[in-house]
């Protein structure tokens, strides 16, 4: 009896140490990330305000082949959606509307995800002029998870994958800018 209350006591204290290190951790996180690309600001803007477009350079979206994208609306325009269904489980299924455009400089996107878990973040691009013909290309990401899930944070290292993702985009974009 005296070993499993030993045992009872070593669990408990297991389970209340992340549970309490999650009070202490932030629930908020910011990622963002930045590449300049050789070509005019205007023409980089006008190929990232496009969703669709995401899909040639996000690697998000090069990580399942057989997802199943659809789109409603005007793409390019505030009130587009583009959503996906992938049956892997980190692709997952979500959709992507744009927010707010200031043409020329800014996209400011609402990302819903459905599954593999509920989750409603916002995302920018952005671009500013960094040189003759060079264009600094901003992509950021705010997310949050809620109390006790943000232990996730540090110990996935959300924030790193996150902008590795982000930065590979921005890598993929500039190769595509490139091309054209």
């Amino acid at each position: 009896m005296k070993i499993l209350k030993r045992i009872l006591l070593l669990l408990a204290i297991l389970i209340a140490i992340p549970l309490i290190a999650a009070i202490f951790i932030k629930k908020e996180y910011t990622v963002t990330k930045h590449v300049t690309v050789n070509k005019p600001n205007a023409e980089v803007f006008n190929y990232i305000k496009y969703l669709k477009n995401q899909e040639k350079f996000s690697k998000w979206a090069s990580m399942d082949p057989n997802m199943k994208t659809s789109f409603r609306g005007t793409d390019g325009t505030v009130g587009f959606v583009s959503a996906w269904d992938s049956q892997q489980d980190d692709v997952g299924a979500g959709e992507q509307e744009i927010k707010r455009i200031v043409e020329g400089e800014r996209i400011d996107f609402e990302l819903r995800f459905f599954r593999p878990f509920e989750s409603t973040e916002q995302a920018y691009m952005a671009t500013e002029v960094a040189g003759p013909n060079q264009t600094k290309v901003t992509w950021s990401f705010d997310g949050h998870m809620d109390y006790p899930m943000n232990i996730m944070i540090p110990l996935m290292g959300i924030e790193k994958m996150i902008g590795d993702d982000l930065q590979t985009g921005l890598n993929n974009l500039k190769g595509i800018m490139g091309e054209r």
